[in-house]
């Protein structure tokens, strides 16, 4: 007998067919969402992590939710004590100057470097402990700490390795900076980075900024230096099984970013929002309530803050 004569009208139900389910039912259709994870291993002083800042943070915008993203400090500068970097003629601290001014006037991420020759950072160890310190607290904390004392040594030249200068940054954060800065130095702390200097080993990481991809069958892909956008989006393509269907969100609003406090600079906005240097002042005053944000400038590039 044909399964038609089965079907009813149910006035109370209100169901044609075979009423035999809940009437309000949720079901997922979805494919479950493939486990990929986005080491993004780098240092508290690695310039061109720093020029990095504005594609990265945009591939965090749209496409972060395809990722579990874990920041892992590399260890750049143990001490001065027989480092060389060959490659970029250093092999002392004034050498640093050079590279990192050559390296903000080609990013346009403004770097001064002038520590170097005045105040140089003896190690990026201090600042990669206190890190450690926040993000076994919280993740989304231990970025912001990292964001602002990029800010504080390339921009304002401020040497982040000396423990007033991290204390005053731990505490904008509404943390005891006091308490951090001195649990980072002891053994516990160091042994927290040198989990992460194991994990880059593991990974085969030998530089900064590297970016790798990792998907549920241990395959990935690495990516060095500072690249493009769509280098990274190429990537993360590389490890999706169904990469045909990625989907960017849309960039966040500008309110939101000035509302997380860091500075917004020139080039940060531009990268995010597709816009060119000339249109940046007018599209802020456009986005953002004026009474909300500050307009700077240093080292001849726009900066905006919040009020």
């Amino acid at each position: 007998m044909s399964n038609r004569n089965n079907m009813i009208c149910d006035l109370e139900t209100g169901v044609c067919g075979i009423a035999e389910d809940k009437e309000v039912e949720l079901i997922d259709f979805n494919k479950q969402k493939e486990e990929i994870n986005l080491y993004y291993v780098t240092d508290p002083i690695c310039s061109h992590c720093w020029a990095l800042e504005p594609v990265l943070n945009k591939f965090i915008e749209q496409y972060g939710h395809y990722f579990n993203m874990h920041t892992v400090m590399g260890g750049l500068l143990e001490s001065w004590d027989g480092f060389a970097d060959v490659s970029n003629g250093i092999s002392k601290a004034s050498d640093v100057a050079g590279h990192w001014k050559e390296v903000g006037e080609h990013s346009r991420m403004p770097i001064d470097g002038s520590l170097w020759i005045d105040d140089p950072v003896h190690s990026s160890y201090p600042p990669s402990r206190v890190f450690k310190i926040i993000q076994s607290m919280d993740h989304s904390l231990a970025n912001v700490f990292l964001r602002k004392i990029r800010e504080a040594v390339f921009v304002f030249n401020k040497n982040i390795a000396k423990d007033e200068v991290l204390i005053t940054i731990v505490n904008e954060l509404n943390l005891n900076g006091g308490k951090i800065v001195t649990e980072a130095a002891s053994e516990s702390a160091q042994s927290l980075l040198n989990q992460d200097f194991d994990l880059a080993r593991k990974l085969g990481v030998r530089g900064f900024p590297t970016i790798i991809m990792i998907n549920e069958e241990n395959k990935g892909v690495k990516i060095v230096g500072a690249r493009t956008f769509q280098d990274y989006i190429n990537g993360l393509k590389q490890v999706l099984s169904s990469a045909e269907n990625i989907n960017p969100k849309p960039q966040p609003r500008l309110s939101n970013l000035l509302d997380r406090g860091s500075l917004l600079f020139s080039k940060e906005i531009e990268v995010m929002y597709d816009i060119d240097e000339k249109d940046v002042t007018s599209f802020i005053k456009r986005e953002a309530e004026h009474e909300k944000y500050k307009l700077k400038e240093i080292l001849g590039e726009k900066y905006f803050e919040k009020k």
